[in-house]
């Protein structure tokens, strides 16, 4: 994948919880494909334990906001956020890798207690 390609899986990223749509997040994520968010949990393995995890997310009204410049290196993506929710904000720094066909085969969110921010 080129540079370009990276970052518009970001930006399709972003699209997909802009849109609450968790299709077009199954179509971004390999068969066998690992997500870790928060780095430190317990990982969801596979197309359906994933989407279940971003139907939450989406279902709780989140909504990102990209807050820094994309970052690619070899077959990996790293871009700094805010998840936007009602009552909260988190900033997050997630790291995409890709497979051999584009898709993503490992997301990695970075984030803690600090990085939690409470509206009101």
């Amino acid at each position: 994948m080129n540079n370009a390609d990276k970052i518009a899986m970001v930006e399709r990223y972003v699209e997909a919880f802009e849109k609450s749509d968790v299709e077009i997040i199954r179509g971004m994520y390999a068969d066998n494909a690992v997500v870790e968010d928060p780095v430190g949990t317990e990982p969801h393995r596979g197309l359906d334990a994933i989407c279940a995890f971003y139907q939450g997310a989406l279902g709780a009204g989140a909504k990102l906001r990209l807050s820094g410049q994309v970052r690619c290196a070899g077959n990996a993506v790293a871009f700094p956020f805010h998840v936007v929710m009602p009552g909260m904000q988190i900033d997050v720094i997630d790291v995409f890798e890709f497979d051999d066909n584009g898709k993503i085969s490992s997301m990695k969110a970075y984030w803690g207690p600090d990085n939690l921010r409470k509206d009101g």
